[in-house]
């Protein structure tokens, strides 16, 4: 991963490359940003770039020896600390390691911009919980002991240090806040809040932001991926995360608008009947058309709000959405939005856990018959 390879950022970018090539570089920096957001990636290019022994003014060169390994990401001066369910089924602790760590480097080659969830499938933990265990604290300060074997630097990703067991958490504070020489550690967080605030405190915070709408589209059009009229569906949609708009670009679905007004015209009508239908079909759709399907929803339902106050002039739904748009609107009030929004976002949680997405999207629907007619 180089820069080039990430749209939009082009701040962050900068202020990247000029702290490294002034020598002012953080020892621990942690890349903070919304999921969906592109701090992995942001990470990875900026390893790259360390390491890189032809650095060019805007990005690594690309082609040195560093920069082929790095790409690959299999540099032996870049370590990896990453959440995992309790998979295991080899009794050969390091035949296991090397394993995961190759399932790591496939997923990164090919799912770039993916996300927790992608990864969980893709190494197939859907039914664990994935964490970063107690013994990986142990593994940093081991890993961090030796000297570099080929770049003058040694970096330590950890991705979602916010999945760490608690004891891990702690286990590197001193090392954290006093690593070896030229060490450096990247934390890449998609919920800060639930960081410890003695981790917080030991790092030069980075707040990689969501793309804007102008950004997601280019990069869309220079990949020639759908049309002009579906991207820009897709586009408003996604709210600025890159790995929903290339899974939504991809799909052959209508990207869920009759299926949602449907929804909650049943939902307004109180039509039990066709919302058990529903819960049907909703079961039949894939993990990934459920979670896509519960994001379009919550996107559409912060569009209602806009409508609700009258403030339509900075709404984002064109055409058939903002036909109904126009009139749910009325019917809804912030408060009704507010509750609503609330209860998608706690069905969603349940369905990543694995719940029953029948039982979910029945019960989702009942509740918010109740918060409409109410």
């Amino acid at each position: 991963m180089n820069f080039a390879s990430i749209p939009g950022l082009h701040d962050i970018k900068a202020t990247l490359i000029s702290a490294a090539k002034a020598n002012h570089i953080a020892h621990a920096q942690l890349f903070a940003g919304k999921a969906g957001a592109l701090n992995l990636p942001l990470a990875l290019a900026y390893a790259t770039f360390l390491h890189c022994q032809n650095k060019q003014n805007e990005d690594a060169c690309g082609t040195c020896p560093a920069c082929s390994k790095s790409l690959k990401f299999i540099h032996p001066d870049t370590s990896f600390v990453f959440p995992l369910g309790n998979v295991k089924n080899d009794k050969d602790e390091d035949r296991f390691k090397a394993d995961i760590l190759k399932s790591w480097r496939s997923f990164l080659l090919e799912q770039p911009f993916g996300d927790l969830s992608d990864w969980i499938s893709f190494y197939g933990g859907e039914d664990k919980q994935a964490l970063i265990s107690r013994e990986e604290s142990r593994e940093i300060i081991k890993t961090l002991s030796l000297k570099p074997f080929e770049s003058p630097f040694k970096i330590m990703i950890i991705w979602q240090p916010e999945l760490m067991h608690p004891s891990a958490a702690n286990g590197i504070l001193k090392i954290l806040e006093e690593p070896p020489a030229n060490t450096f550690f990247i934390l890449v967080s998609n919920a800060i809040e639930k960081l410890l605030p003695t981790i917080i405190s030991r790092t030069q915070l980075v707040r990689v932001p969501m793309l804007d709408d102008d950004e997601l589209e280019k990069y869309l059009t220079e990949k020639e991926l759908g049309d002009a009229t579906r991207r820009a569906e897709v586009v408003r949609m996604s709210e600025g995360n890159l790995n929903f708009a290339l899974k939504g670009i991809e799909t052959e679905e209508d990207l869920f608008q009759d299926r949602f007004v449907g929804w909650m015209r049943s939902c307004h009508k109180k039509d039990f009947a066709s919302l058990v239908s529903m819960a049907e079909e909703f079961h039949e759709m894939d993990k990934l058309g459920q979670r896509n399907f519960f994001q379009y929803s919550n996107g559409l339902m912060r569009e209602t709000l806009l409508y609700a106050v009258g403030a339509r002039s900075i709404s984002r739904a064109k055409g058939a959405e903002a036909d109904f748009l126009q009139n749910f609107g009325k019917v809804m009030s912030v408060e009704k939005v507010d509750k609503a929004s609330n209860l998608l976002n706690d069905a969603g949680y349940y369905l990543e856990r694995n719940g029953s997405a029948k039982m979910i999207f029945l019960d989702l629907s009942l509740q918010l018959s109740q918060v409409i007619k109410g």
